[in-house]
C-alpha cells in the first residue's frame, strides 16, 4: 500500500457547514475527477477546489501540498481499483477467463459513462511521469505491479482448471495484459469509442496459450 508522507499545514478548518472528515473526503473525490480527466499537471488547486465549494484554505488545512494530495488522491483510486479487480477476478462462480473478460466489460461501460473523459489515473499518470513529483515513480510501478500479480494469480487458476496451457508464464502474461490495456484504454479516450478495448481483450483472450 501506499505511504503516504501527509503532514497538514496548521490552519483553521474550513467554515463550511459539513464535518471536517466529509470536507477532505470531498476533496479527494474532487481531485480524482480532475485528476482522471486533466492529469496532474493539468489540474489546479483552484479547479478541485471550484467543484466542491469550500475557500483554499481548506485545502491547506489538510493537505501540505498538491504532491502530498496527489499521493492522497493516488491512494485513494487504489483502493478503488483494488476493490473492482478483486470483485470480477475472485469471482468463483465463473471461470478465471470469463473474470478478466467482465472486468473488461465494466471497463467499457464505465468509460462510456463518462464519454470518455476519464481512463486509468495511473496509466494517465504514467503518461506524464517526468513532469510530476519523484516519489510518484515508485508509487505507479508499484500499483502496477500489485496489479499484474492479482491478474497472474487469475491466469495460474486458468491453467489449473486447464483453460491455459501449463507452460504458459503467467507472469509474463499479466504484464503483457497491462501494457496493452493502459494503450487500448489511451486510444479509446481518443476515439471517443469502446472498440479499442473490445479489440483488445479480444486478441489478448485469443491469443493465449491453451
Amino acid at each position: 500500500m501506499i505511504n503516504i508522507p501527509n503532514k497538514p499545514r496548521r490552519g483553521r478548518p474550513p467554515k463550511v457547514n459539513r464535518d471536517n472528515q466529509d470536507t477532505k473526503a470531498e476533496l479527494i473525490r474532487s481531485g480524482l475527477e480532475q485528476l482522471t480527466e486533466f492529469g496532474f499537471t493539468g489540474s489546479g488547486i483552484d479547479q478541485i477546489l471550484k467543484r466542491v465549494g469550500v475557500p483554499k484554505g481548506s485545502f491547506y488545512h489538510y493537505f501540505a501540498s498538491k504532491e502530498a494530495f496527489g499521493i492522497v488522491v493516488i491512494a485513494s483510486y487504489e483502493q478503488y481499483f483494488n476493490q473492482k479487480l478483486n470483485r470480477y477476478l475472485l469471482d468463483d462462480s465463473i471461470t478465471p477467463l470469463c473474470r478478466i473478460s467482465h472486468f473488461v466489460e465494466d471497463a467499457k461501460v464505465g468509460m462510456i459513462r463518462h464519454q470518455f473523459k476519464r481512463g486509468c489515473l495511473v496509466g494517465n499518470l504514467g503518461q506524464e511521469i517526468d513532469l510530476l513529483p519523484l516519489s510518484y515513480r515508485q508509487i505507479l510501478i508499484n500499483i502496477f505491479n500489485h496489479w499484474q500479480a492479482q491478474i497472474s494469480a487469475c491466469l495460474k487458476l486458468a491453467q489449473q482448471q486447464g483453460q491455459l496451457s501449463p507452460q504458459a508464464d503467467c507472469d509474463l502474461l499479466a504484464e503483457l495484459f497491462w501494457i496493452g490495456w493502459e494503450g487500448a484504454v489511451t486510444r479509446a479516450k481518443l476515439t471517443q469509442s469502446a472498440q479499442p478495448l473490445e479489440s483488445y481483450h479480444n486478441h489478448f483472450i485469443h491469443t493465449l496459450p491453451k
